[in-house]
């Protein structure tokens, strides 16, 4: 079976409270450095055919439509080796 993952997160311009507040949150416990945080989802599909074109369209849709809120989410669809 081959896996696709999507990635969907917010768009640069909408305010993420949770980023935000797990920001705020790691120097408090001994996580210096980090500039900014920015959380999203990430979606695996394990696919029963092989990952063709038309397989990678039709996950595309289903994250357009169902997957992501394509008003204030970004998405991103990839094949994951095996392994990784």
């Amino acid at each position: 079976m081959a896996r696709v993952v999507v990635d969907v997160m917010l768009k640069p311009e909408i305010l993420d409270p949770q980023g935000q507040a797990v920001q705020r949150a790691l120097p408090r416990l001994g996580f210096a450095g980090i500039a900014d945080v920015r959380q999203g989802k990430r979606f695996e599909l394990e696919l029963e055919g092989p990952v063709d074109d038309a397989a990678l369209a039709r996950i595309r849709e289903a994250a357009e439509t169902f997957l992501a809120n394509t008003v204030i989410e970004d998405f991103t669809v990839r094949v994951e080796e095996d392994g990784k």
